[in-house]
């Protein structure tokens, strides 16, 4: 049995962070594949349900899709409900996570080559041609034998070992090389990646789109045998939020963090943002684009905003 959410505070503790890392996978595990979005547009969409931007209406929908499936696989690996089988993953789980992150992209735009049988959570039907690099799915007979075994090495990770970047690494590279799905495995293996690291007691990865490059390197690479290159991708995407959840808890109230991990959930990082971009917060922009404050900063602009009202 896997160890409920292991060291984090639960959504409860941390709404603010679990909501904007929310934001961040949904925009940048989308973009990878494609999706022109930007954050500001993505945040809109999901907190407001405003499409902004004059974009297709399939990219809009292809992150609310991913956004869904991203939220079920929080509350799926905090709480699990009838589709666990109680063991780390189980194959209904992947089935689920693609069917609720493409439904909605393919309720407008279906795979121009999908067959009755290949909708959203449904295996695909057709042979996938080599891709770039050597990778070579299965023919599509081999796909379900071959996705029941990948789940069932996946159920003997746990939160012992001591290589889970690398240990997740190869497990999902072998999801991708199989490419169960006729469209969206990508997707649905990072959220995958995601569930098993919220049930280890790890916090969920973002691979940012400015890692794309990389991160597609690294997964020809683990095809290859060689899975240092995206176990490290994987660990330091791991350490990052890690940070994030840690620093509210051991940080003074005049340490500068990211905004993410000053937010509440009446006062988001976004409304954060903007507080400091316009000037009304006190906080620093770094050289990664990233704005920092401080717990005693956020608390003078709370004041603050109490006496302008």
């Amino acid at each position: 049995m896997w160890q409920r959410l292991g060291g984090l505070p639960n959504p409860l503790e941390a709404a603010g962070i679990w909501r904007d890392i929310w934001f961040e996978e949904a925009h940048h595990s989308t973009a990878i594949e494609g999706n022109t979005l930007v954050l500001k547009q993505v945040e809109t969409l999901l907190e407001e349900g405003r499409a902004v931007g004059g974009k297709d209406l399939t990219e809009y929908m292809e992150v609310r899709g991913y956004a869904d499936a991203a939220e079920w696989v929080y509350g799926q690996a905090i709480e699990p409900g009838d589709w666990s089988s109680g063991d780390v993953l189980s194959l209904t789980e992947v089935r689920r996570i693609h069917e609720m992150a493409m439904s909605p992209v393919w309720g407008v735009s279906p795979h121009p080559a999908a067959r009755w049988a290949e909708s959203p959570g449904s295996f695909r039907r057709h042979d996938i041609q080599p891709f770039p690099g050597g990778m070579t799915p299965p023919p599509w007979p081999d796909v379900e034998p071959q996705v029941t075994s990948w789940v069932a090495s996946v159920a003997t990770i746990h939160d012992r070992h001591a290589q889970i970047p690398e240990i997740l690494a190869a497990r999902h590279a072998e999801f991708e090389r199989i490419h169960p799905f006729l469209d969206g495995n990508g997707r649905t293996g990072r959220l995958i990646m995601n569930l098993v690291l919220v049930r280890l007691g790890y916090p969920p990865a973002i691979v940012y789109k400015k890692e794309r490059r990389r991160y597609l390197g690294a997964l020809r690479r683990a095809d290859g045998g060689d899975h240092a290159p995206l176990g490290e991708l994987i660990a330091r995407a791991i350490l990052d939020n890690l940070y994030r959840f840690a620093m509210p808890a051991i940080a003074g109230p005049a340490r500068l963090v990211p905004l993410g991990a000053l937010a509440t959930p009446e006062l988001s990082a976004s409304a954060l943002r903007v507080a400091a971009s316009r000037g009304r917060l006190q906080a620093t922009k770094g050289a990664d684009g990233q704005w920092r404050s401080s717990r005693n900063w956020v608390d003078d602009y709370i004041a603050s905003r109490y006496r302008r009202a």
